[in-house]
């Protein structure tokens, strides 16, 4: 069983900060619908792990997932395969980006198949709730690429070092080989004064 999913939305970013979103598997993967965890094998290849529902039937999916094709800053391209439930699901989904002025058009395009157990005891299922969570997904691109990227934080030159604290008493500290000195000092000259007093009768 197929289903086969189209629509677009406008994002205040750039192509090229959509097209940076959409093509990293660490922000793009979480955005998936009852999403659990993903591990990571290169660049572009990466599995993971979502809870399935439907009716009675419940589990969870793991699903290798590649970005196996990406035109900067044109296009993203996302399959996969793997099994839910004992059944066998393939995904796929695309994303094509257009400047729009100010903003930037996505149009997004998408493929489930579901073959087996899930797809003969799901029936007519399917279809809804997989349209409900290719909403979800949507709805959650187009959330996070809702505001438009902060601008870089200008580097900002160290301030001048201030009379701390631990200076104040390394100053103090300097003061002592002076006051040292000084005692030293005192100390010779009573010496002195002791040593002549011994010898005037």
């Amino acid at each position: 069983m197929a289903i086969n999913f189209s629509g677009e939305f406008a994002t205040p970013r750039t192509p090229e900060e959509v097209f940076e979103f959409l093509s990293d598997p660490n922000k793009f993967a979480p955005l998936l619908p009852d999403f659990q965890s993903m591990t990571m094998h290169d660049e572009t290849h990466f599995t993971v792990k979502v809870k399935v529902g439907v009716g009675n039937i419940k589990g969870s999916a793991e699903i290798k997932m590649e970005l196996a094709e990406t035109v900067k800053p044109h296009r993203a391209h996302y399959k996969g395969q793997g099994t839910a439930v004992g059944s066998q699901v393939t995904v796929s989904a695309g994303f094509d980006l257009e400047p729009n002025g100010d903003s930037t058009r996505v149009l997004w395009q998408g493929e489930t198949s579901v073959f087996g157990k899930l797809a003969s005891m799901a029936g007519g299922m399917l279809e809804p709730l997989g349209r409900k969570n290719i909403q979800k997904l949507i709805d959650g691109l187009q959330k996070a690429l809702s505001e438009p990227l902060p601008p870089a934080a200008q580097a900002q030159s160290p301030e001048p070092p201030t009379m701390s604290e631990s200076s104040q008493a390394g100053l103090g500290q300097a003061e002592v080989p002076g006051a040292t000195l000084q005692n030293d000092r005192s100390n010779k000259e009573v010496s002195a004064q002791e040593t002549n007093g011994d010898r005037n009768p």
